[in-house]
């Protein structure tokens, strides 16, 4: 009698992944420097971390106002824990929605000028979550249906992985297609090839790698020349950027005239959490049709409020930022008085490129001997050797935590050549 159980439930499971290749990748991307051991911190994330008995300046988090580290917004933290709980428990459509995701959506709308806003658990959710509500083929029943199939979706091709991941599912060159980064005039070109009434073209205010910020008014322009939504990813620079005496005013000036506007809460604001705001009519639906709304829970209640109390202190307080930007661009005239090469770009993101994917990570290793955390951006984040150090400061760094690091940066230039 021949047994009913697989060959492969017999084996061990350390045998069985190998079926799958994971360890076998995972030990080969450590040998080669492609992966590390991820460190454990202590304590909070802030300007300094603990990692064991060591104290670490952090140029890695993207909280970087500083906010996690003020007494007075953990106490409200605590105490709007107190007032709603810790969890959401449940989706929004299973259960409703807390007050305070109700007033965040409320402050978003007056922020954003936008007539209605969603949240989400984070800027990730909201992004795949749009794009499956925008090329879904769903039906409650054969009168209650919605069909997207033929939506196209253009997209710049330095795009967050998870606006791409959020698009897996189209075909490439029927459904789906990409632009040059920041070129309106090829996103023009594309979209005239289009036959697809349905046209929704993506892009970002300010890319994480290299803090270039997008043409918004230029690429706005070329949506509404051939009737296409647009949607921008404001990750990056949602409560940073917009007022006159800060760069990119005249960019953020035509961000009201995109369809939809998708924010994190992540940098700026210093909490997790997402958000997008919008015509009512498009985003209303996105409860049911985004998916990661609807089989997931939202953004933790303390978390939401203590997003209302940010915005309102961003808003109240705008020589908070104003001072913040203005310690970067002194660290960048420092940087770049030093020699390093670094993007183009005014924004807070400081991109050091190094070049040599290799030679990047043997310089994050040097930095984080000399006690200073800091992310190096590789392939795949960024092409193949244009490796760069994502420096992020904070606006509780010292000046001289700035600089030491810029001391530490020139010997690692001379010992690895970059």
């Amino acid at each position: 009698m021949k047994s009913s159980v697989a060959h492969s439930d017999l084996m061990p499971a350390s045998s069985r992944n190998d079926l799958f290749g994971l360890r076998d990748f995972h030990q080969k991307a450590v040998t080669r420097g492609y992966l590390y051991e991820i460190p454990v911190c202590e304590g909070v994330a802030g300007s300094h971390i603990r990692r064991g008995h060591r104290e670490i300046v952090n140029f890695a988090s993207i909280s970087f106002m500083g906010f996690q580290e003020d007494p007075a917004i953990v106490d409200y933290f605590c105490e709007a824990s107190r007032q709603y709980g810790l969890v959401t428990g449940g989706s929004r459509v299973t259960q409703g929605v807390c007050v305070a995701h109700a007033a965040l959506e409320d402050v978003m709308n007056r922020i954003t000028g936008h007539e209605h806003t969603v949240t989400f658990g984070s800027g990730l959710l909201a992004n795949i979550g749009f794009l499956n509500a925008m090329t879904i083929r769903f039906g409650f029943d054969s009168d209650c249906l919605i069909d997207n199939q033929d939506t196209a979706i253009i997209m710049d091709r330095d795009c967050h992985w998870s606006l791409w991941k959020g698009a897996a599912h189209l075909e490439q060159g029927k459904t789906l297609f990409s632009f040059r980064h920041n070129d309106p005039t090829e996103l023009d070109a594309i979209l005239s090839r289009i036959s697809s009434p349905k046209k929704v073209v993506v892009f970002e205010s300010i890319y994480s790698s290299d803090g270039s910020m997008a043409p918004i008014g230029a690429l706005l322009d070329v949506c509404e020349k051939h009737g296409a939504l647009s949607y921008v990813d404001d990750a990056n620079g949602f409560m940073i950027y917009g007022p006159p005496n800060r760069p990119y005013h005249a960019e953020y000036q035509e961000l009201g005239r995109a369809t939809f506007r998708m924010v994190s809460f992540s940098k700026a604001v210093g909490l997790e959490g997402g958000a997008i705001s919008g015509p009512r009519g498009y985003v209303q639906p996105f409860e049911a049709l985004s998916g990661t709304s609807l089989f997931t829970a939202s953004m933790q209640p303390p978390t939401a409020a203590t997003a209302v109390y940010i915005l309102e202190k961003l808003n109240n307080q705008p020589e908070l930022m104003d001072n913040y930007l203005a310690k970067v661009a002194q660290s960048r005239e420092r940087l770049l008085e030093e020699g390093f090469q670094l993007y183009d770009s005014e924004s807070y993101i400081l991109s050091v490129f190094v070049g040599q994917d290799l030679i990047a990570e043997n310089v994050r290793q040097f930095l984080g001997d000399e006690g200073f955390a800091v992310p190096v951006f590789r392939y795949p984040a960024v092409r193949r050797n244009h490796a760069v150090i994502r420096l992020i400061l904070n606006d509780r760094h010292s000046t001289q935590d700035i600089e030491n690091f810029i001391a530490a940066l020139r010997e690692a230039r001379q010992q690895f050549g970059f």
